[in-house]
């Protein structure tokens, strides 16, 4: 069963990918994507253990996040 303690630590190996992506992609600093990516309506779902988000590849967050920053609402994937 995962808790909300256990969608912190995923959360720790996550947020490194989107930061790079972000930093790589948009040409700004590690403070920036960072800022970007802790102050999105995304991050704030993404934290909530009960939407499953967490479980998403960096790659797939990192698009959903893309999505938010350029049109202000976030496309989330139909299940397979």
């Amino acid at each position: 069963m995962v808790n909300q303690e256990n969608v912190n630590v995923v959360l720790t190996l996550i947020t490194p990918g989107i930061i790079q992506m972000l930093m790589n992609n948009r040409k700004i600093t590690a403070e920036a994507a960072s800022m970007l990516l802790y102050n999105s309506r995304l991050y704030k779902l993404l934290e909530d253990e009960t939407t499953k988000l967490w479980h998403l590849s960096y790659v797939l967050l990192y698009d959903m996040l893309e999505d938010e920053l350029t049109t202000g609402d976030i496309t989330f994937p139909e299940e397979q």
